[in-house]
């Protein structure tokens, strides 16, 4: 799909605007479309796709039904084909900077890029928000990243073939150090401590190859570093013993979580409980502001599952619930993509023929 963008800084009058451009924000734009409603899309990331594509494009996914395994890039390109009938707007590199209600009961929206919106509803898919990676913090090591030292894996190729650390006792650094074993060089997993927050598989295979001299597991905190020709050469590592050894390098990925921020969000006046957003109800995931939906990890309600598959369900629930707001005087009917000539119509296919 070739993505429909704009010039920052100009305006725009619509019906729907999505914040964020992940896996939940691009099928809300399927199931606005179903219903005639056409949205425009703004993401601070510069493409789309959300932390699926910019932390782990190639980490397989394989609970998105009747797809039996994918990576996030691919369900990304799936999404991106399946609502070109509808062609939405993009507003990538951008972050929504101001939310006011209008007195004609819409909403003045406004970028960081000065781009200006007025609409009617707004659906929030902003994942965990702003996130940023958590960054080592050890005296010198920022004179190194982005080349040697690294918060997410975007080329995987580049690895290969170099002495690789891996920090972190999370699925991000496990899934990694694992992937790169007969790879790279050399891989060594590098915790603070003996317990693990991954998946008791990962955990389980890394000791098995461990066991195999495939891979190397050290248990201590990053205490120095060491460079040699103005590049980073070594850490220096101190255990539990509070014995401090070398570990030599070439590449050091840091996986110890992500720091996630509201941002502006915080100041809309929602209502927001542990830097989520509360839905009034399961029915439409309308927020406490009549006209704003928030879909999608962002949201919070009794029973909540952090699942694309359940960011799906709530974006066709928050589609009917807009769709009184955008059509006032017409009565929303259930239709079927299988059995409707409408719906045929709005997605640019031809109605089957039964005998």
């Amino acid at each position: 799909m070739n993505i429909v963008s704009t010039t920052p800084g100009g305006f725009h009058e619509t019906d729907a605007v999505i914040i964020g451009a992940g896996p939940v924000g691009l099928f809300q734009v399927f199931e606005l479309g179903l219903l005639e409603i056409k949205a425009h899309v703004i993401d601070s990331l510069a493409a789309v796709g959300g932390q699926c594509v910019e932390l782990y494009p190639d980490k397989p996914i394989y609970d998105i039904p009747a797809i039996p395994s994918c990576t996030g890039q691919e369900l990304t390109d799936g999404l991106l084909k399946q609502i070109e009938p509808f062609g939405p707007t993009f507003h990538l590199g951008q972050e929504v900077t101001v939310v006011q209600k209008r007195e004609d009961g819409r909403f003045d929206v406004e970028t960081s890029l000065g781009t200006k919106f007025i609409t009617k509803t707004i659906f929030i898919a902003a994942g965990v928000g702003s996130f940023q990676p958590r960054t080592m913090k050890t005296e010198g090591i920022e004179a190194f990243e982005g080349s040697q030292v690294f918060y997410r894996v975007k080329d995987p190729a580049q690895f290969e073939g170099k002495n690789i650390v891996v920090c972190g006792g999370g699925d991000s650094a496990l899934d990694w150090a694992l992937n790169f074993v007969g790879k790279a060089e050399s891989v060594v997993l590098l915790h603070r401590r003996e317990d693990f927050r991954a998946a008791p598989a990962s955990v389980a295979k890394m000791k098995q190859l461990c066991e195999d001299y495939e891979m190397q597991l050290i248990i201590g905190q990053v205490s120095g570093i060491e460079t040699k020709d103005d590049k980073l050469s070594e850490l220096r590592v101190t255990g539990a013993d509070g014995v401090t050894r070398r570990v030599p390098l070439d590449m050091l990925l840091v996986f110890y979580g992500l720091s996630p921020k509201l941002g502006p969000i915080a100041e809309w006046g929602l209502d927001i409980e542990r830097k989520q957003l509360k839905v009034v109800s399961t029915e439409k995931f309308e927020t406490n502001v009549p006209g704003i939906f928030a879909v999608g990890d962002i949201n919070t309600y009794p029973g909540k599952k952090k699942l694309i598959l359940s960011g799906f369900h709530e974006a066709a629930l928050a589609a009917f619930g807009a769709a009184p707001y955008i059509f006032p005087d017409k009565k929303i009917h259930m239709q079927y993509t299988t059995t409707s000539p409408k719906l045929h119509k709005v997605l640019g296919v031809e109605s089957p023929v039964f005998d």
